[in-house]
């Protein structure tokens, strides 16, 4: 069902990244040309964020680190030798008592505990989120 501007019901697929799954379009979004979306789960967000600030020292808002694993998928769906750019939105700053709080994130379910070495990879971004009919141009 549509929201109204202004007013947020909640979703009842509710995520840790806010703003994302929204019941209505807002205004300039309706006017945008969409080439593709991308799923990405809410442990792949949590997991990001923590393996960008243990490997590069990034210390990332949900909607960031929602981003770079959007980037990460759309990265494997292009094939080596392309450049992904992406926006770092949103700093942690901002999300300390929900997206880094660990006592939130086991409410919702999440592994708050992957911490990273920097030798690890990107295999905790699953492979099959892609939508089978995103393209590229």
């Amino acid at each position: 069902r549509q929201e109204a501007e202004g007013r947020r019901l909640r979703n009842p697929d509710d995520t840790v990244v806010e703003g994302v799954g929204l019941n209505r379009s807002t205004l300039n979004f309706q006017q945008a040309v969409l080439d593709a979306s991308v799923q990405v789960q809410d442990q792949e967000t949590v997991t990001m964020a923590r393996y960008l600030l243990e490997k590069d020292g990034l210390f990332l808002g949900s909607s960031a680190a929602l981003n770079c694993v959007a980037a990460v998928k759309v990265a494997r769906g292009l094939g080596l030798g392309k450049t992904i750019v992406t926006v770092l939105c949103d700093s942690g700053t901002r999300h300390l008592s929900k997206f880094w709080d660990k006592n939130s994130l086991e409410l919702r379910g999440l592994d708050h505990s992957q911490i990273l070495n920097p030798e690890s990879s990107l295999e905790f971004v699953n492979r099959d989120s892609l939508k089978d009919s995103w393209k590229p141009r």
